[in-house]
């Protein structure tokens, strides 16, 4: 699966220096553990790599997410977590000025009704539907038929 890319300078700030990032990056994940067993994160220079197993590719994501949308981080290595093989077409988008959930939906599910299904897919990531940035990074399940 390899390594995602981030907007280092945006994002919750969780460290105050790079000796206490893995810690405190661990912490914001386990904080609300969207299904890894014996999660580990290594932070060397932006870079984060965690390992563990994931109970669902939505885990791994929702994990990748939740450290990668920290401040501080420019790309997560998950060589280290296994996961089962993902089912569901997923995308990933980067949110822009002037975006809301609102029209994050409109454009993805052609309904701005919709964001409901956007904020569940990022509940860990986005604590409240109208508190989102520019630069975060979300996932988007693929609309249905």
């Amino acid at each position: 699966m390899g390594l995602f890319d981030f907007v280092k300078d945006v994002g919750k700030k969780v460290f105050g220096n790079e000796a206490e990032a893995s810690d405190k990056i661990r912490q914001e994940i386990e904080q609300d553990n969207p299904g890894i067993k014996g999660l580990t994160v290594t932070y060397d220079k932006g870079v984060v790599s965690l390992a563990g197993e994931a109970a669902s590719p939505e885990a791994l994501e929702k994990a990748v997410l939740m450290a990668g949308n920290v401040k501080g981080v420019e790309s997560i290595n998950v060589d280290g977590l296994t996961a089962p093989p993902q089912t569901a077409e997923v995308e990933f988008y980067v949110i822009a000025k002037g975006d809301s959930l609102s029209a994050v939906a409109k454009r993805f599910y052609g309904d701005a009704n919709a964001y409901p299904r956007v904020f569940e897919a990022n509940r860990e990531v986005i604590k409240d539907a109208n508190l989102i940035y520019p630069g975060q990074k979300i996932r988007i399940p693929k609309a249905t038929a």
